[in-house]
């Protein structure tokens, strides 16, 4: 039988050991606002909305859960990850969101929408969607309401939100607050589709 030398076989147990100590990983998601009867449209007469396409930088575009260490530094732990992708679960959450809050069962995912017209089309840049370095989380994103089928922009907004960590650095308390800033923006998003389909009852709304 061929002995190993010392000094590799104590790196190959060194290594087993630091496998079998690994902490298990923990998977995230974004959760949706609760509630119904906000948006005070009925769904016989709500906008279709089709939201996307939504772009996110590739910093944030990855399974981990992000954070600032710093201005200029992310800290990124390889055992808090997202249950998904970040893209989808903030889409699925922000139609969530919509659909209760324009008590509209028409808002949909691009580019799964139905073979209908739609009323109203709403796309964003995530420039920021993380866990601050002073105990925050931070929502920054640029977002236009458009016209589905055309593509030409009606309106344009650039939206900042904030909310303060329960718990800095824990990552059920950043994926919390996450939720609740993705629900502050998709309140105004509503506001802001409410108020064009009120202006614009001939082009706007089915």
């Amino acid at each position: 039988m061929m002995r190993l030398p010392a000094g590799v076989l104590l790196s190959v147990t060194l290594l087993v050991a630091g496998c079998a100590t690994s902490p298990p990983a923990s998977f995230y998601t974004l959760t949706a606002m609760s509630g119904a009867g906000e948006g005070g449209w009925a769904s016989s007469s709500a906008p279709s909305v089709v939201l996307g396409p939504v772009h996110f930088p590739l910093f944030l575009d990855r399974p981990q859960i992000v954070q600032r260490a710093s201005q200029n530094r992310l800290a990124i732990n390889e055992f808090q990850r997202w249950g998904g992708t970040l893209q989808d679960d903030f889409l699925r959450v922000w139609m969530e969101n919509l659909s209760i809050l324009l008590e509209s069962p028409r808002v949909f995912v691009h580019p799964n929408t139905p073979r209908t017209s739609m009323d109203v089309g709403v796309s964003a840049d995530v420039l920021a969607f993380e866990g601050s370095a002073d105990g925050a989380a931070v929502l920054r994103v640029r977002w236009v309401l458009l016209d589905p089928a055309t593509r030409q922009v009606w309106q344009v907004e650039d939206g900042r939100y904030r909310r303060e960590l329960a718990e800095p650095g824990d990552a059920a308390a950043l994926t919390a607050a996450l939720s609740l800033l993705l629900e502050d923006f998709s309140r105004d998003v509503a506001a802001a589709v409410h108020a064009l389909a009120s202006a614009r009852p001939s082009d706007a709304t089915s």
